[in-house]
Formats: structure tokens, sequence, C-alpha cells
């Protein structure tokens, strides 16, 4: 059994994302491109997953290609270390979360997406 945020669907906490970026004047865009480089989601499939209420166990489980240069996100979340999360879904449901946050903190695009 895990917890209870895999069942949660992502759909749900989506809309949270994008008001926490828009609430520090980042675009929707900018928050779509956080899951999308996160997942490999292309825009049509990111919005397929919230049409369909997935769950972030489903949502992730379904991505299309997990972009390996997600190993490259550390710090805090939450007062957790990202990089510290041993069980695989719960690190990247944090990796996304801090990635959210870094955006709603103005940090440059390319920066968050670990383009260098």
């Amino acid at each position: 059994m895990g917890h209870r945020i895999y069942t949660t669907s992502f759909a749900s906490v989506y809309p949270l994302y994008v008001a926490k970026a828009e609430k520090k004047e980042r675009t929707w865009a900018e928050a779509d491109a956080v899951p999308r480089w996160l997942t490999g989601y292309s825009q049509e499939g990111l919005e397929a997953q919230i049409v369909r209420k997935a769950d972030f166990a489903t949502f992730f489980a379904d991505a299309p290609a997990m972009n390996p240069s997600r190993s490259l996100v550390t710090g805090a979340v939450c007062g957790v270390r990202v990089e510290e999360v041993k069980e695989p879904l719960m690190r990247d449901i944090r990796i996304l979360d801090k990635l959210i946050d870094e955006l709603a903190k103005g940090r440059a695009m390319e920066k968050i997406l670990r383009q260098r």
C-alpha cells in the first residue's frame, strides 16, 4: 500500500500547480512545460491525462519518457530533500513539486529544466 498521493488525481492538483506559478507572474505554458519536460508527455498527452483524471501513480506509469536529467534535481520541498527520497514514484512526485516551486520562485526556465 502506498501513500495517498499515489491515488490522488493529477487533475485535482494540476490547477494548484498552475495557480502557484501564475500567482508569481509565470505563465500557464511555463507551468505545463514542467511536467512535460519531466515525463515526456506532449501537450495533448498531458491534457489527456488531466481529462481522464489519472491518479499520480498512473500519470507517472504512463509517462512516455521520464527525463533522465531529473536526477539533477536536488534540494528540499516541504522539508524533504528530493535526492534522499528512496521510493521512485514519491521521488518523481517530489521532483515535480520542486520544479513547480522553482518556477514560482522566478528561476529561469533553462535552469528549471536543467538545460545548461
